[in-house]
């Protein structure tokens, strides 16, 4: 039997046409599960090789419940990113008008990038969310709700017709989704990588973020995604998801690693792996001082310092 990778189903949602682009996607049992964190789950507990579920978008950024479950349980490590360009379809039952439409529903992160058009054409109707857009579309067919906001693939698994199509708020939208297994050494870099790390501070105090993103910013270190979380210790207890261009090979990055290491109460490593927006040769080379050879070079001259022989 092959491996099988668990995806954020059911049948239908963006996820699995993102997953479907992996080429290794062809070799393994493909099983969709019901949220993000059963998902993961099944990793965890073996019952699944890797997950694929989204973890950003271009509206709202982050997505915080595959961020949270990343945050908390047992270590996790993304290996993959891909990047899915985004518009919805308004799918209904054969026959159904817009002027039949009082209930909507597609995943929480969907809203955002629907809102406006929803506003404009169905300004009345009752938003609901689901698990997933093709869950929307699933409860639609039951006769749970109107309409769902799903993909217009979607359509045929549900036998559901799209009302309206190339639905989106905010022009080029893109989600981002990643395969997340269990911790190993990290895949070879690629020149055009990124590192995902989670950080918690040891105390509050000012300056507190500034202290940590110095550790980046010292050493040429771009920062791609920063978003607080709350660590449920209570209000104003945060910790800091961030993906940075770079990979834990790099000089530069290990040298910033262990400086978070210093300062940080806590620090889990996510996993550093291709970036899906850029190809190698066209990345940009480090800063001045921030390179492999510099660090090397700056290594070797504090070592003859030490020997006497500067």
């Amino acid at each position: 039997m092959p491996a099988s990778y668990a995806y954020l189903g059911p049948e239908g949602t963006f996820t699995e046409v993102a997953l479907r682009t992996l080429p290794e996607a062809a070799t393994r049992e493909l099983t969709p599960y019901v949220s993000v964190q059963s998902a993961l789950d099944a990793v965890r507990t073996g019952e699944a090789e890797a997950a694929f579920v989204p973890i950003e978008n271009s509206v709202e950024g982050g997505i915080t419940t595959t961020l949270d479950e990343l945050v908390a349980g047992a270590p996790l490590m993304i290996y993959r990113e891909v990047l899915l360009s985004i518009t919805f379809a308004l799918l209904v039952r054969p026959g159904t008008k817009l002027s039949d439409i009082k209930t909507v529903s597609a995943h929480p992160a969907a809203q955002p990038q629907v809102r406006n058009w929803l506003k404009k054409h169905l300004p009345d109707a009752h938003w609901e969310s689901a698990a997933s857009n093709a869950d929307a579309a699933r409860l639609v067919q039951e006769g749970q709700y109107d309409a769902a906001f799903a993909g217009e693939f979607a359509a045929a698994r549900y036998g559901l017709e799209a009302l309206e199509t190339g639905i989106h708020d905010a022009e080029n939208a893109q989600t981002r989704f990643v395969l997340v297994g269990r911790p190993a050494r990290p895949a070879a870099p690629t020149g055009a990588d990124k590192t995902s790390i989670v950080l918690w501070q040891r105390d509050d105090h000012p300056g507190g973020l500034r202290d940590l993103l110095g550790e980046f910013a010292t050493r040429g270190i771009n920062l791609m995604l920063l978003q607080s979380r709350p660590t449920g210790a209570g209000i104003g207890n945060y910790c800091f998801c961030i993906d940075a261009e770079g990979h834990i090979s790099d000089r530069r990055m290990a040298d910033a690693l262990k400086g978070l290491k210093r300062i940080c109460l806590q620090v889990r490593y996510l996993g550093s792996y291709p970036r899906a927006d850029v190809r190698p040769g066209d990345v940009q080379p480090p800063r001045l001082g921030t390179s492999d050879e510099e660090f090397v070079e700056a290594a070797d001259w504090v070592a003859r310092c030490q020997d006497g022989r500067f």
